[in-house]
């Protein structure tokens, strides 16, 4: 079971309309040049943490396949994978820098979406 932060943050990505979707898939692929990559791969969550992290986005997001493949092409699985990447992000917070949370959590939140604050940041 997720803790509740990130189970939110899921529920709400879940809610997203497909514009949007596609918005934070979009602005995750630029900030992958800029850092993104490098603070994906600090994280470390567990085998069970990565497992419930996944069901749990596949799981909000499988209903919508035909509605996020019907605005752009590979939108469901682009949107699984950005919304895993900060919900990771989100879930592991504790173990990252608040710089690598940034990059992680944009482009949901650059979108209007809350994530809570990185530890560091207060």
């Amino acid at each position: 079971m997720l803790e509740s932060d990130t189970a939110r943050f899921i529920e709400t990505v879940g809610e997203l309309p497909p514009e949007a979707l596609a918005a934070a898939f979009d602005r995750m692929l630029e900030l992958r040049r800029s850092g993104g990559r490098e603070a994906s791969r600090a994280l470390k969550p567990s085998a069970s943490e990565n497992s419930a992290l996944d069901h749990a986005v596949r799981s909000t997001l499988l209903p919508r396949v035909a509605e996020l493949e019907g605005f752009r092409e590979h939108l469901h699985s682009d949107a699984i994978s950005a919304a895993t990447i900060a919900a990771r992000a989100i879930l592991k917070r504790a173990q990252i820098s608040g710089e690598q949370y940034r990059l992680l959590v944009e482009p949901f939140t650059s979108i209007g979406v809350h994530a809570p604050s990185a530890p560091d940041a207060g």
